[in-house]
């Protein structure tokens, strides 16, 4: 039989107290666990205005609750405020440590871990108990710091993370997986928390969902979507931007890059001494040897240090893979803080004598970055490599040069030009954690759509896949499994261990004669469900400050890139961010109403401090301005 999980550990890493609780029940039916739970948590125990590394702030690493059952990589959140953006943060890993994570808490949904120790700890999780334990790895790299567990799932904080950069990564398994973007990192590091250590095998999956687990693997397989992971994995998607006309390159200076071919996913194929969970149904990321040792590269390092950087030697781009996976960076955080200095250094606004398809040099502000510091043999501004640790926005309130890389809510974009689809841009603007290309994927879709496609097509698409991934990432399944093999959000897995989600849902039914509820569709309670998990973060960083403006169009992306690709016309784009808001019922500075949370079961939520709109926007005043 399945085990529940009903409860968290908590750990006071200032008074070193530990406990464990139990999560009220309609908590879990309304927010599931990973995502949705860590939310719940974040909007009810912070206030606002919270220093993201500060003790008050809350760190969750969270499970779903069916965690290490579910087909496909098991995984795991981190759920925090982003010292990057000033609002909510969510990132997930897969891996090993994703694995023993989910045994060692038993029956626990995750670890909400707050205060600040005095001096460097790890936590050690097991059989559902948790321990507070000195640390000695303090300045280790996360390769090292793995290398002292090797009984053990570990994740860490490498060097950035140590020194708080804004876009340090929770690194596990030795630098091969990671909780990237946004920073969670730094807020581990400012806590002084160098490991976690999780110390029992992965879950034994029950006989009950056996059957589930083996019929959904070989469903992905067969899916086109795990057709192509299983030949290519997320490596290939530089092939693919390339050809369809979104990859930017050099700085965001230019669509498409000549060396694309020699840094894609032929290139990978040929070095690859193996793949991850080469026993599965569909393994996982290339194992590339380095004069470092191994490194597994994901999509993100030939787009953004590759492509990002006009770095086309592939063997150097995945060293400069190896160089973030061990320091704690996020690739795509780190690509774009290197390529805003080599185009600031272009522009006369700071001194850095790094150019387009330097690895060398790249790799020396990479290193400088981690550190904050300017190392002898690198001639650039002394006080650059502190501002970039802190993120593009940073570098720019300190020197200037806010035209040069985009991003929002003050994070960097992934390589995919919104300026050949303009859904992306919507995709990235409206993003909850800043700009993102996993919350909803247009670049997948739409630069092969009809010519003809409408605005209200691409808002229904953003909307609908921002609701699943919501509830997907609460399950915290692999989403490319789940969104391949479910047409049900998982209800079936839900319903089968009895979980309140969809148990005898009532949400959308009707009542009969006596007023007894009957239940509702559960693929239905769930849409509802992803939806809520949305306008939750959507509360929390209306509450933090963010409205409309945060969700505005970078610069950089409306002026034409240098193969004269047009900019996004910023009046089309207002018009399509308009069709959104009036979408979700929200107003128009981009503010949930008391209604759409009313229609929620938000109502009793939200707080005095958080601003809401009177009135959502109407929805055929967006769609007459289209023409």
């Amino acid at each position: 039989m399945s085990r529940r999980r009903t409860h968290v550990l908590r750990v006071d890493l200032s008074t070193g107290e530990t406990a464990r609780e139990r999560v009220p029940r309609d908590w879990r039916r309304d927010y599931v666990g990973g995502k949705g739970l860590g939310a719940r948590y974040l909007y009810e125990e912070l206030s606002p205005g919270t220093d993201p590394t500060g003790p008050e702030n809350l760190l969750a690493l969270l499970v779903g609750p069916l965690a290490g059952y579910l087909p496909g990589e098991t995984r795991y959140a981190a759920v925090t405020k982003s010292p990057l953006t000033g609002g909510f943060l969510d990132s997930y890993a897969g891996g090993e440590f994703a694995d023993r994570l989910a045994g060692s808490l038993d029956d626990c949904l995750g670890l909400l871990v707050t205060g600040a120790a005095d001096r460097p700890v790890r936590i050690e999780v097991e059989s559902g108990r948790v321990r507070i334990e000195p640390s000695d790895a303090w300045g280790d790299d996360a390769a090292e710091t793995a290398d002292r567990f090797p009984d053990a799932g570990v994740a860490c904080v490498g060097p950035a993370g140590e020194r708080e950069a804004a876009y340090a990564t929770v690194a596990s398994d030795g630098g091969a997986h990671h909780a990237g973007r946004g920073g969670a990192g730094a807020v581990m590091g400012s806590k002084r928390l160098k490991t976690v250590v999780a110390r029992d095998p992965p879950p034994a999956v029950p006989d009950d969902l056996a059957a589930l687990r083996d019929r959904d693997a070989a469903a992905y397989g067969r899916d086109p979507t795990g057709e192509w992971q299983a030949a290519g994995e997320t490596v290939e998607t530089v092939d693919y931007a390339d050809e369809v006309g979104i990859l930017a390159a050099e700085g965001w200076t230019e669509i498409g890059f000549d060396g694309a071919d020699d840094i894609g996913v032929e290139a990978a194929l040929e070095r690859a001494t193996g793949r991850e969970g080469e026993d599965q149904t569909v393994p996982g990321g290339f194992r590339i040897d380095t004069p470092d040792g191994e490194v597994v590269p994901r999509g993100a390092a030939p787009i953004t240090l590759g492509a990002g950087l006009g770095i086309d030697d592939f063997d150097r781009v995945v060293e400069l893979c190896g160089v973030c996976d061990r320091l704690g960076l996020d690739v795509i955080g780190a690509g774009n803080a290197v390529a805003w200095a080599v185009r600031a250094g272009e522009a006369g606004i700071v001194d850095c004598p790094v150019s387009f398809g330097d690895a060398d040099g790249a790799e020396r502000l990479l290193e400088a970055i981690a550190a904050r510091e300017t190392p002898p043999d690198l001639d650039v501004d002394p006080d650059l490599p502190d501002a970039l640790a802190d993120g593009v926005d940073a570098a720019v309130d300190r020197f200037g040069g806010a035209d040069l890389v985009p991003t929002v809510k003050s994070m960097a974009l992934p390589g995919f030009d919104p300026r050949a689809a303009v859904g992306v841009a919507l995709a990235y603007a409206t993003s909850d954690r800043g700009a993102c290309h996993r919350r909803a994927r247009p670049q997948d879709t739409e630069p092969l759509a009809r010519p003809d496609r409408s605005p209200a097509d691409r808002v229904r698409d953003v909307v609908g896949e921002q609701n699943a991934r919501s509830v997907l990432w609460s399950l915290v399944v692999d989403d490319f499994v789940g969104e391949a093999a479910w047409t049900d959000l998982g209800a079936e897995w839900l319903a089968a261990v009895d979980h309140p989600a969809v148990a005898g849902v009532d949400r959308g039914g009707t009542e009969d004669e006596t007023g007894t509820a009957t239940p509702g569709d559960p693929v239905d309670a769930l849409a509802t469900t992803g939806e809520r998990i949305w306008t939750l973060t959507r509360l929390f960083n209306a509450r933090e400050g963010f409205d409309r403006a945060d969700d505005a169009l970078p610069e950089p992306l409306r002026t034409s890139a240098a193969d004269g690709t047009p900019g996004v016309d910023a009046d089309a784009f207002d018009r399509l961010l308009d069709r959104y808001y009036a979408a979700r019922g929200w107003g128009d500075r981009g503010l949930p109403t008391p209604e759409s949370l009313g229609r929620l079961g938000l109502a009793d939520v939200v707080d005095d401090a958080t601003p809401l709109d009177g009135r959502a926007i109407d929805p055929a005043a967006p769609a007459e301005s289209d023409g």
